[in-house]
């Protein structure tokens, strides 16, 4: 057979197949490069080819990317991806595929994946959540409000009672969930089986006292044998979920959670930290809803997705992103996008008003910086996020939840820095 060469690779007239995998990249060629020669490149690169012309014995076309699409004004392509070039429920090697070496390729010198549009034969490869958006009536029973969480602050440094005693006052004040933050495991000052049995103890009292159900986002992330251990542990201990740092951890090791929380029948809450490596430059990396799609796909339930720029971090189209943790995906379960980053109660009806009543509302400091405390503090998280929900001014709300008012007082509608 001929020498399969880059140009073998853009075919500008080629309609994908419906199996096949559809991604689409923004780039900046190299100097020397024109859009086609550096979409033939990425394509090669990313299936079959290599940077010298090969002379190869057989059929191997049949498994080359093809470079489909290109718009040269917005700089991006789409390039289609057979499906046997990919093994079933392997997210590793998927990415290694998509979002592999191209990101270095001399050829380019920016690239940035925005989107992918997943397959039928290739999404169903994998479990997708146990229970996505489910968990607000199955566990919570919150009706048409946003469930409500918090971080104990500061996220490192408090004992294990110190732990204990805020989760405690923000359950009684009115919050759903308490939740570990990204760096706390196990560390000396607040190990994780005295952390889990005593937050657990406290949780079973404040539905004691509230009558209604809470629950405790542990954070389990480890090497993927101690993970395993710590979800066995949540689970013995009567914990409806566990927390993964999933792009930290990696995702097969997210995959393996996902089948032993299964086993348990236990919630993945995913929390995104180092996610910026790769979205908060916009011209390069990987965008925050590719992120979020490979998150549904390994099965959590959870992810942080952004406040729609009302709060302290970048955000990159957070209700376009929670859109498609909605959409259906070959029968997957959904995911409940969670908004969290410099959250207050002043902030919460602007946010609903942009991402609906469908998510988690978490705030950490916007919990614990009031005024009063975070007994307080929960309360008026609570009744902002009712105010929301139902359409009441938060302004009237104000008037019947003293908290309340003084969370205003306090913060006004201002976003943090």
């Amino acid at each position: 057979m001929p020498g399969i060469k880059y140009e073998d690779f853009l075919d500008l007239d080629y309609d994908p197949a419906d199996s096949e995998l559809v991604c689409d990249f923004r780039i900046e060629p190299a100097a020397d490069m024109d859009m086609e020669a550096a979409a033939g490149r990425v394509a090669s690169e990313s299936s079959n080819g290599t940077w010298a012309e090969l002379q190869v014995e057989g059929a191997v076309t049949d498994l080359s990317a093809t470079a489909c699409a290109i718009d040269e004004s917005s700089g991006e392509i789409r390039v289609a991806y057979p499906d046997a070039l990919f093994e079933d429920g392997n997210m590793a090697q998927v990415l290694s595929c998509i979002a592999g070496n191209i990101l270095g390729m001399k050829a380019v010198e920016r690239i940035r994946l925005l989107d992918c549009d997943w397959p039928e034969p290739l999404s169903t490869s994998f479990p997708g959540p146990q229970f996505g958006t489910s968990v607000r009536e199955e566990i919570f029973d919150a009706g048409d409000r946003p469930i409500t969480a918090t971080v104990p602050k500061p996220k490192v440094g408090l004992s294990t009672d110190q732990h204990v005693t805020v989760g405690e006052e923000a359950w009684t004040g009115g919050l759903d969930l308490l939740k570990d933050d990204e760096n706390l495991t196990d560390q000396d000052f607040n190990p994780f089986a005295d952390r889990l049995t005593e937050s657990l103890a406290a949780r079973d009292r404040a539905e004691e006292e509230t009558g209604e159900t809470k629950s405790y986002l542990v954070n389990v992330t480890a090497d993927t044998r101690r993970m395993l251990e710590r979800v066995d542990m949540a689970a013995e201990q009567g914990c409806e979920y566990v927390m993964v740092d999933v792009v930290t951890t990696g995702w097969a090791a997210v995959q393996r959670v996902r089948e032993r929380c299964e086993k348990h029948g236990i919630a993945i809450h995913a929390h995104r930290a180092m996610h910026a490596a790769f979205d908060r430059v916009p011209n390069h990396g990987v965008s925050m809803r590719v992120v979020a799609q490979i998150a549904r796909l390994c099965g959590v339930d959870h992810i942080h997705t952004g406040t729609a720029d009302l709060g302290k971090l970048e955000n990159e189209d957070t209700a376009g992103i929670n859109e498609w943790l909605y959409s259906d995906l070959h029968g997957l379960n959904d995911v409940l996008p969670m908004a969290s980053g410099g959250l207050h109660p002043g902030l919460v009806p602007e946010l609903v008003d942009r991402l609906g009543t469908n998510i988690g509302v978490q705030a950490g400091g916007g919990v614990h910086g009031h005024p009063d405390g975070t007994h307080a503090g929960a309360k008026a998280l609570r009744a902002a996020v009712e105010a929301a929900a139902s359409g009441e001014d938060i302004e009237s709300k104000a008037e019947a939840v003293p908290e309340l008012a003084t969370a205003l007082e306090k913060w006004g509608t201002e976003t943090p820095r």
